[in-house]
């Protein structure tokens, strides 16, 4: 039998009393069928509320909560029923969501259902260890959808399936009715939606029938879980930023694409790069900076060169140099802090290695980091996304910019820019501070 399935951003028609087992209901998936336990053994998964919690499970290594259905009423916001506004960027795998204590509630944040049951998850989703994480219950999120049927728009019965999460930060907080004009205690809560990419951005729903599932232990319920869940359960807060949700820029490039293509010249010109320096990798710094050099200064600004960092002590630095961007009477000095790597052409160069250059950059430096491999994907995205000011050049750059300066310098003889490199090298290396190049 198929799996049943639901994609982020499936828009689900929810109505209170469809039956489960019809799979389409007015047009739309019908909710009540994907969220259905096998046989029907277990109450309906329901979204009634804001907070929507499943009752707890013994199962045969203990007690657990399956799962937590997260349902935000962007309509609602601002309402006495709703006097907050959920924030949902899962481009980016976030969605800032808020407890559902209200100026009328008596107590605590933790006297509603819903707060408690998030508190009681957070325990689980902050635990220190892989047993606590594998309990803690996912949070399936979901979102009202106004659809248009007929010439109107229907505000309410059908949700948008907006993936699932886990609680990354909790907080106390205050907030203020507009009508009331009271304040009122409230959890703010932090989640990173997870990445489903490797399931086509789809969630086996099979998963949460196993977590409902009394006679499996929790090891056994993950079977079908995402391969994010299982890695944030193994390794904790550190994983999140590594299975955090994110939409792939077209500006993301595969290793095919980093490469030469298969038995062309430009392949065989990145192996004698290669081999040419891999029993001097040091050395390879030199090119790295003048590849750096021409590329940097083909844009219009001025480079100018300025060294090479001693081996062993670059502290994620190979090379210095600088940018003057403007005119020559009107412009501004950038440090240009380099990384060069002599890699086997299909290595690929993780986020860690990159996050060397990101650590070292001040306000108004730029980074470069060239190889004779590729990027990772992952490394890719973290340069894209967080906006770090980086030059990523891969071995299929690396070679067209060695080509360019073989024909330019050299009459076209890389074996003569490669010597001449070499002969530069130890000339150019010196240990300075990176910002003396802003007065060189």
């Amino acid at each position: 039998m198929e799996p049943r399935r639901v994609g982020v951003f499936d828009i689900l028609r929810y109505a209170r009393g469809a039956n489960p087992i019809d799979v389409i209901v007015d047009g739309y998936p019908n909710y009540h069928f994907l969220t259905a336990s096998p046989n029907h053994s277990h109450p309906k998964l329901m979204l009634e509320k804001g907070i929507n919690a499943t009752a707890m499970v013994t199962g045969p290594d203990g007690p657990r909560r399956p799962v937590i259905a997260i349902r935000s009423s962007p309509w609602k916001a601002g309402h006495a029923t709703n006097p907050w506004h959920d924030e949902f960027d899962l481009d980016h795998g976030h969605v800032r969501y808020f407890g559902d204590h209200k100026p009328s509630t008596l107590g605590l944040p933790g006297a509603t259902p819903g707060n408690k049951a998030l508190l009681e998850a957070w325990a689980l989703h902050a635990g220190t260890s892989e047993k606590d994480r594998a309990l803690a219950p996912p949070l399936l999120l979901f979102r009202s959808s106004t659809v248009h049927q007929a010439g109107r728009s229907v505000v309410k019965g059908h949700v948008e399936f907006c993936g699932v999460a886990v609680i990354e930060r909790l907080e106390y907080i205050v907030q203020r009715d507009r009508e009331t004009n009271r304040s009122f205690p409230n959890i703010v809560l932090d989640l990173a939606v997870l990445d489903l990419a490797d399931t086509g951005d789809t969630l086996d729903m099979r998963w949460i029938d196993d977590r409902r599932d009394a006679t499996l232990t929790v090891a056994q319920a993950a079977r079908h879980a995402p391969s994010s869940w299982k890695r944030w359960a193994t390794q904790g807060r550190a994983a999140i930023p590594r299975v955090r949700r994110r939409v792939v820029s077209s500006r993301v490039r595969t290793a095919e694409e980093q490469l030469p293509a298969a038995g062309s010249a430009e392949e065989q010109v990145l192996r004698q790069l290669y081999n040419h320096f891999e029993g001097r990798k040091h050395a390879f710094e030199m090119l790295a900076s003048r590849v750096t050099a021409q590329i940097l200064g083909g844009t219009g600004a001025v480079y100018h060169d300025g060294w090479l960092t001693r081996a062993g002590g670059d502290g994620g630095v190979d090379f210095v140099g600088r940018l003057d961007v403007g005119s020559p009477g009107s412009n501004t000095p950038l440090v240009v802090l380099g990384q060069a790597k002599c890699v086997s052409p299909r290595t690929s160069i993780g986020p860690d290695q990159v996050a060397r250059v990101v650590a070292r950059l001040r306000r108004g430096w730029i980074g470069a980091f060239v190889t004779t491999g590729v990027f990772s994907r992952q490394a890719q995205i973290e340069i894209i996304d967080d906006q770090y000011p980086v030059v990523l050049v891969n071995g299929r750059e690396l070679v067209e910019q060695v080509v360019k300066m073989a024909a330019t310098n050299h009459g076209g003889d890389l074996d003569a820019l490669l010597q001449t490199t070499v002969g530069e090298y130890e000339s150019t290396v010196t240990h300075r501070r990176p910002e003396e190049i802003l007065f060189a």
